[in-house]
């Protein structure tokens, strides 16, 4: 399913326009980043039976150049984690 398939689906299941469910799936979205990214969340979001989101900063380090072989450094960078909920790890392993 794609985004656009979820939209249609909130627009058909309530009773909505496109727009609308759009505007509404958008801001779903901004919100859990902001809420992400607030210092209230530690850099975490989680979504009761299904999983925990969170910011992780994966370390700065020396890596190899395709091309050449030749050593780079790669700097570090925050990256998105996400861990399943035990509740849905059962449902989908049923």
């Amino acid at each position: 399913m794609n985004k656009q398939e979820i939209i249609a689906n909130i627009a058909e299941t309530h009773g909505l326009t496109k727009v609308v469910a759009k505007q509404i799936f958008e801001q779903v979205f901004d919100d859990i980043v902001a809420s992400m990214m607030s210092s209230s969340s530690d850099g975490k979001f989680k979504v009761p039976s299904f999983g925990t989101f969170k910011i992780d900063e994966r370390k700065a380090r020396i890596g190899r150049n395709p091309r050449n072989g030749d050593p780079m450094s790669i700097p570090s960078k925050n990256v998105l984690k996400f861990k399943i909920s035990k509740t849905l790890s059962d449902k989908i392993n049923d």
